[in-house]
């Protein structure tokens, strides 16, 4: 343990030096090159799906679960994440947190079959776990209060670039590699930035030596894990079915157990009275959604791209950039737009322009819709969100004290990816039940039925067909999953709008006396933030 590790176990600092670090800045490009390399991941992952679909033959619920099996795990275990991070030093737990993401990455490169995948999907996702409470734990500490604003922005936008990168970095290597190549540009990712951090990045005080709360932490993760299982199979087994009941009646009884758990310990994994700040709720709600339209949406544009469109997986990976340049471009300029509007007008606005974006989409996306229609919504899409991550993560983190920093950061981060499992989940059966009840119109028979279950399929089924029949299945399956795709769109701008109606109306201007714009959280309302309501 270093010696200011050490000294603040003792006594906490609950502020940073009021200068900042004076690596601060060179630290936190180290910090955002980690968050480059989670989200390209998880970008170049739905570039990848189609070809992954072909060389360990897929099915869509395959899919579904390697791309859930990292954010389930990830936000199932970033409450015990942080907390470890709070023990043992947010540095350390961000190395620790590489090391295991980039060794899940190499051996899932090498995986054979669909389940081995999604088990090594798993590993990366407890790896990531570790790494994002830590990033902003760290940035908390090191940048002053009236810099903390920009720094976020930074770190948002940094989110933006590796989306931006991504799907072209995923495009250009499966066109001369195959999909297991997704998986090996993580490696020297993850190697570059454990340099960086071992270089730059000081360590920061720890957060105190509480027991940790492993009962909680379990109770999370069997919660999340039975509710995200029930929406993903409820279109096989059916949404009344008695194990689609049994596993949401199993997840309330779950969360209610949480709650009286948490409650009752002193030193809790997450503070639940944090809860009855209406302020932080509405801010951790717009990070849902936001991320609940953004993981749903790519997961099926990446598909229509390559499959209805025809595009070369770097072509569709081309595809994703209006989306991303936009969503960067306005994370970056969020700290202006923030300071001119106010926090509830930013949020608003950016979810209203994801709601009227996903709208246009859903309602005038065809087969034949050119690319530049696309682009245009995309890019609406992406502002609205990049508009809207930095001011609500602010608020999220400035109604906690600083000493709880790496609990913060892992609601914040636990917020997102629940709402990103939640988006493939609900957007993915949505399109994959309206995509076989239009093909249960073509009354298909033998082999050709298997044309009913996904997109992929029917174009497997049409390669063993004759040219004129090849043609008239691919047109009806082109169609079918056009249409599913546009519903899933407006089914996701419908929440888009319930938040933008509910932050206009229920979130206050200030937060505690104290502007969340102007990131200057004060010692004294941040501790009522967390007292009974």
């Amino acid at each position: 343990m270093s010696s200011t590790e050490t000294r603040s176990a003792a006594a906490p600092n609950d502020e940073p030096d009021p200068a900042g670090h004076p690596r601060r800045w060179a630290a936190l490009l180290v910090l955002c090159s980690t968050l480059v390399a989670v989200t390209l991941d998880n970008s170049v992952l739905n570039t990848a799906l189609p070809a992954l679909a072909e060389g360990l033959d897929a099915s869509t619920a395959d899919l579904q679960w390697i791309t859930d099996a990292y954010t389930l795990v990830f936000a199932a275990l970033l409450l015990l994440a942080g907390s470890l991070g709070a023990r043992f030093g947010a540095r350390r737990a961000l190395l620790g947190g590489l090391a295991l993401f980039g060794a899940g990455s190499a051996i899932a490169a090498v995986s054979s079959t669909a389940a081995e995948l999604i088990a090594w999907r798993a590993v990366m996702g407890l790896g990531a776990a570790f790494v994002m409470p830590a990033t902003l734990a760290i940035i908390i500490r090191l940048f002053p209060p009236v810099e903390r604003a920009k720094a976020f922005a930074v770190w948002s936008a940094s989110a933006g670039v590796g989306v931006l990168i991504g799907p072209v970095t995923g495009g250009a290597l499966l066109t001369h590699f195959s999909w297991s190549s997704a998986f090996w540009i993580n490696v020297p990712l993850v190697l570059a930035a454990m340099i960086g951090i071992a270089r730059i990045v000081p360590s920061i005080p720890r957060e105190g030596t509480a027991r940790l709360d492993l009962p909680a932490a379990v109770l999370s993760v069997i919660g999340l894990g039975v509710l995200v299982d029930a929406i993903i199979e409820a279109p096989e087994r059916g949404w009344t079915a008695p194990v689609t009941l049994a596993e949401l009646g199993a997840f309330v009884l779950l969360g209610a157990v949480f709650v009286a758990w948490e409650l009752r310990r002193d030193e809790p994994m997450v503070q639940i009275r944090l809860f009855a700040n209406r302020g932080f709720v509405l801010a951790a709600a717009t990070l849902a959604v936001t991320f609940f339209a953004l993981f749903g949406t790519l997961f099926v544009l990446s598909q229509y791209f390559q499959l209805v469109h025809g595009y070369s997986p770097l072509k569709a990976g081309l595809g994703a950039m209006p989306f991303a340049v936009a969503m960067a471009t306005m994370s970056g300029l969020s700290p202006v737009v923030t300071t001119r509007l106010g926090i509830r007008a930013t949020l608003t606005v950016g979810l209203a322009a994801i709601a009227a974006g996903l709208t246009v989409m859903g309602l005038t996306t065809g087969t034949d819709t050119p690319f530049a229609a696309l682009a245009g919504e995309m890019a609406l899409v992406g502002a609205g969100m990049g508009m809207m991550m930095a001011p609500a993560s602010m608020e999220i983190t400035a109604s906690v004290p600083v000493r709880y920093s790496a609990m913060a950061g892992a609601l914040n981060s636990v917020v997102r990816e629940l709402g990103g499992v939640l988006g493939i989940a609900v957007v993915g059966t949505l399109v994959s039940s309206h995509y076989r009840s239009e093909m249960a119109d073509q009354h298909l028979i033998g082999p050709a039925a298997v044309a009913e279950d996904d997109l992929h399929s029917a174009y497997g089924v049409a390669g063993h067909l004759s040219p004129e029949s090849a043609g008239r299945l691919t047109s009806a399956a082109d169609h079918a999953f056009t249409t599913a795709m546009n519903n899933g769109a407006l089914a996701a701008a419908a929440v888009a709008a319930i938040g933008a109606i509910v932050v206009a109306i229920g979130l206050p201007r200030r937060t505690g006396g104290t502007p969340v714009t102007a990131g200057q959280p004060t010692e004294s309302t941040n501790a009522q933030a967390v007292q009974p309501a």
